[in-house]
């Protein structure tokens, strides 16, 4: 884990820390590259890394690239029931509130157009932060 990805762990903590009583997992991979506007790439799946019981309340995420985001690039998070859009390079979200918290999520990139993308897109790293009860 780099140091960057450890102070994101880190700032959550305090956050995860309310959720007494509750529990919570976290999972992170390699990201994947885009070299063409109107293709899209998906992570590997991250899941849970130990056996996990419960439902969803809040789902923290991150990504970070090695470059500076291209111009119309759409992000999303996902399930293999729902995908919602985030919004910037880390964030929290509850839209997968009430689901199976044993479930993995995957990120899926897509950049609007057509034509090359340079320089190419690649994604460095993404996390994923369930808390469930």
């Amino acid at each position: 884990m780099r140091v960057r990805d450890s102070l994101f762990t880190l700032l959550c903590l305090p956050l995860l820390v309310q959720a007494a009583g509750e529990g919570s997992w976290q999972a992170e991979s390699m990201g994947a590259a885009l070299s063409h506007r109107g293709v899209v790439a998906s992570s590997k799946p991250l899941a849970p890394p130990h056996k996990v019981k419960g439902v969803i309340t809040q789902v923290y995420w991150r990504y970070s690239l090695f470059s500076i985001p291209p111009d119309r690039l759409e992000v999303k998070l996902c399930t293999q029931t729902q995908c919602v859009i985030v919004d910037g390079q880390q964030g929290v979200t509850s839209a997968f509130a009430g689901q199976p918290a044993n479930q993995p999520f995957y990120f899926v990139w897509g950049v609007y157009g057509q034509g090359v993308l340079y320089p190419v897109m690649r994604v460095r790293a993404n996390q994923v932060i369930v808390n469930y009860r």
